[in-house]
């Protein structure tokens, strides 16, 4: 069963941002993990195809082969019916078959007149084997986000939103193990 915490610690906004965290088992190996990882037109599938039609990943755009420190991705998405995203990534660790990492600086354009929301998040997985495969945790550190509303930045407020978004955010962890595991046929 997937774990979802959102821890305090961490660097912070001024408005004290929660951190998402995900940890499950999965029955592939740790470089298979690691390769769908680093394999970014991968992330289509367990990221875009594999999300609910309304939250989901839509576009990417990378060059091929094995991403590795300082690959540059370009990603859009939407967010519920009302918003799109469009981010740019930059790798910023990559270990095989340890850990994965990259920077996110993203825009979040929703209705009309509203002003878009600029964020910048830490994107985190650690793959660690264990008997019959592997644990992954992932860990995502929003640590920018202006033009929300300022309700946003109110500690209740912004815990709930969280958690809300950490609901896609899992299907897309889950997402990725499930396609792990079809590629090890385990």
């Amino acid at each position: 069963m997937s774990r979802t915490n959102v821890n305090e610690d961490g660097p912070r906004t001024a408005w004290r941002n929660p951190v998402l965290r995900f940890e499950k088992r999965c029955a592939a190996s740790p470089e298979v993990v690691y390769d769908l990882l680093a394999d970014l037109r991968s992330h289509l599938a367990w990221a875009g195809e594999r999300q609910s039609e309304t939250t989901r990943l839509l576009t990417l755009g990378a060059q091929p082969g094995p991403a590795g420190i300082g690959t540059e991705f370009r990603t859009t998405g939407s967010d519920g019916k009302v918003a799109r995203w469009s981010d740019r990534s930059v790798v910023t660790e990559a270990t095989r078959p340890r850990v994965f990492e990259f920077v996110t600086e993203g825009r979040r354009d929703g209705k009309p007149g509203s002003p878009p929301w600029l964020l910048t998040a830490v994107h985190r997985y650690e793959i660690a084997p264990v008997a019959d495969g592997c644990r992954v945790t992932y860990r995502e550190d929003l640590i920018r986000l202006d033009g929300a509303p300022r309700v946003m930045r109110t500690p209740g407020v912004s815990r709930l939103v969280f958690r809300m978004s950490a609901k896609y955010m899992a299907r897309g962890f889950d997402g990725l193990l499930s396609m792990a595991e079809e590629r090890a046929g385990a």
